[in-house]
């Protein structure tokens, strides 16, 4: 009986470690979910800073422009309250690339110094919040692959691991982000 006792125990206590290196796995990449989550954020809060900068300059080169501008500015505050939903930062991105055209009717806008910074900076911006996305949507996978497999898929509900949601374009979105953007120096 005493033998028998002491296998038990070795596989009570196996089975506990197993529990708690998925446990702490899942942890990990939870929060590598929530990390790729707050870089998308920091990204659309870069983005949103730069537009002032952006309305000043071209308010110097087309300040009768004033319905782009205003819009540009009220899409930019839109976009900034709460949560970054997809159809705010799509009128955000119309309202830019409104702003930006005024660039091609004011060739002296075109040829400023900082206004073509101002764009570079922005379409870093872009590509950085494109990567960002990339990114989280690769944690997302593998979080919800670890969860989903086995043994973890056993006990990840149970202690609060539910699915991820990947980082997705809403109807607003198809169709305008599969097109060139027009940005011209």
């Amino acid at each position: 009986m005493g033998f028998f006792s002491f296998i038990v125990l070795g596989v009570i206590v196996v089975a506990a470690f197993v529990v708690i290196g998925i446990y702490n796995r899942l942890v990990g990449l939870r929060q590598n979910v929530r990390q790729g989550k707050a870089d998308i954020d920091a990204q659309l809060r870069q983005r949103h800073d730069l537009i002032p900068n952006l309305v000043e300059t071209v308010k110097g080169y087309a300040g009768h422009e004033a319905s782009t501008l205003e819009a540009v500015i009220e899409a930019r505050n839109t976009a900034q309250k709460g949560n970054p939903d997809s159809g705010s930062e799509k009128g955000l991105r119309v309202a830019l690339d409104n702003l930006l055209a005024l660039g091609e009717a004011y060739p002296d806008l075109k040829a400023s110094s900082n206004f073509q910074e101002l764009q570079r900076e922005l379409a870093d911006v872009e590509d950085k919040l494109a990567a960002a996305r990339r990114a989280l949507n690769a944690a997302v996978a593998q979080f919800n692959t670890a969860r989903e497999a086995f043994p973890a898929v056993m006990f990840a509900s149970a202690f609060g691991f539910q699915q991820a949601d990947f980082n997705t374009l809403d109807d607003s979105e198809r169709g305008t982000v599969d097109q060139v953007p027009q940005i011209g120096f």
